[in-house]
């Protein structure tokens, strides 16, 4: 068999790993979205490195849309086959996908009225979105749910293991253990690899002994906060931003994941009277329809959080918390004087309503933007992470007076020592490590880690290179 490294390779988004058998048979791990700014990827997600129609199946590690976002488009082009990924995922896809088909034909409609406002109208440059509602209902139909830790026959010689990875809601590292040519091989994927006594989910936990595994490298150069610093240094950002200078604080924050721990954690604080006196608004349509789904699988909370709904029955909700679908009421944030904290999506500020807010608000000094997740460079919050003076919204040129806060610590992405540890178990059985969803300084930084901590035979493969195992 041999492994096609289709996207996230080098990259942190659009993950997406092609099987391939011996006898032909095609496994596509993720058919996930290229997410940032440019041309390029505008082509990369218009592009297959494969063709849709030969792939047999699709297994999901999670809803996330860099990990799920081009399903609709894969079955546009031809695909026919099972999506097969765990429950509380085909629960999330439901609601994701369909936002994110949304922005598809939202941003080509922007973008073709850009090009026909001009003198000179280039049709050539008129776009179509890469899938629409419509699509995504039709896509939807071929996810089948299923529990962790139990083996799902795929065919005669394909069967896959689900384990949590403590990432978000729903998300598995992937364990295939395929028999071909008289022998059985195991290859694993990590997905995205949570983090340890972290509040909501439960922890990671290790996946099968592998002989090739596939792991994510996001965060493989550094180390994040320790709980009781989060928690300090957020309440010392909420009380400077809201209490002393009077201003607002805007989180931009993924609707799925993110959000919900945000929403917790200042839960917590509003029952241990710690919170000051101020509105927590939760500004995202999709983060409202994702919370929802947070409470319908309560399978997937840890032991802290289970005993929290003893005392509290909401964690998603408290008397200042405000969720907002309106847009008008969205709109109304910007013009308030009052101080107030504002949780708004997309986490990398390059879409969604937390761009307004930006566009309002950044040349205030009395606000304060605190980024909260890993946001790639050529995106907003990518700008703000490495501390732009100036930004251009909306086709203006901003000045960033407001204060810009960072704190990779609330990522839902294991740090290198939580990583490391997690494949731990894997030392003395793996061949091969594929490093994938990582900026490529950081993954030769994380190689080396590795290279310390014992593993051998690392390797970090471009986007289309084949192996063959």
């Amino acid at each position: 068999m041999n492994i096609k490294f289709c996207g996230a390779a080098k990259y942190v988004t659009g993950s997406s790993h092609l099987v391939t058998l011996d006898n032909g048979y095609k496994i596509l791990l993720d058919c996930g979205l290229f997410q940032g700014r440019g041309e390029e990827l505008w082509m990369w997600n218009n592009e297959w490195l494969f063709d849709p129609k030969e792939i047999d199946c699709v297994i999901l590690s999670h809803a996330h849309i860099d990990h799920s976002g081009r399903l609709p488009k894969l079955v546009k082009d031809g695909f026919t086959g099972r999506v097969i990924c765990t429950y509380a995922t085909r629960s999330l896809c439901g609601v994701m996908l369909l936002d994110s088909a949304k922005i598809q034909e939202s941003d080509v409609e922007y973008h073709n009225a850009k090009i026909l406002k001009k003198r000179k109208k280039d049709f050539k440059k008129i776009r179509q979105p890469l899938y629409t509602e419509g699509d995504t209902m039709i896509a939807l139909s071929h996810l089948d749910g299923y529990a962790y830790e139990q083996w799902i026959k795929i065919n005669q010689s394909v069967s896959v293991y689900f384990t949590d990875a403590g990432h978000i809601l729903g998300s598995a590292t992937v364990s295939l253990r395929i028999r071909e040519n008289g022998r059985t091989r195991t290859l694993g994927f990590t997905g995205d690899i949570g983090r340890p006594h972290r509040p909501i989910l439960k922890d990671p936990k290790p996946m099968p002994r592998v002989d090739y595994l596939i792991c994510e490298s996001t965060y493989g150069d550094r180390v994040h906060e320790s709980e009781p610093e989060q928690n300090n240094r957020f309440l010392e950002i909420i009380k400077k931003t809201c209490v002393t200078k009077k201003g607002k604080l805007i989180i931009p924050a993924f609707s799925l994941g993110r959000t919900q721990e945000l929403v917790f954690m200042l839960d917590k604080m509003e029952n241990q009277g710690l919170l000051p006196h101020i509105p927590v608004i939760v500004d995202s349509p999709l983060s409202v329809n994702v919370t929802a789904i947070y409470r319908d699988h309560p399978e997937c909370f840890n032991q802290e959080l289970n005993e929290y709904l003893k005392h509290d029955d909401n964690p998603f909700g408290f008397n200042k918390l405000s969720y907002i679908k309106d847009v008008n009421e969205s709109k109304s944030l910007n013009t308030a004087k009052n101080p107030m904290i504002i949780i708004s999506a997309a986490g990398m500020i390059n879409a969604g309503r937390v761009k307004h807010h930006l566009f309002n608000n950044i040349e205030n000094p009395k606000n304060t933007f605190l980024i909260v997740g890993y946001c790639t460079p050529e995106t907003l919050g990518g700008q703000l992470r490495a501390g732009a003076k100036t930004v251009n919204v909306f086709f203006e040129e901003k000045q960033v007076l407001a204060d810009v806060e960072i704190m990779d610590s609330f990522s839902a992405h294991g740090d290198k020592n939580e990583m490391a540890d997690f494949i731990s178990n894997q030392k003395g059985r793996v061949r091969k490590i594929f490093l994938v969803h990582g900026e490529e300084d950081t993954q030769n930084s994380f190689k080396y880690f590795l290279n310390t901590k014992g593993f051998k035979n690392i390797h970090i493969p471009f986007k289309g290179e084949t192996i063959n195992l």
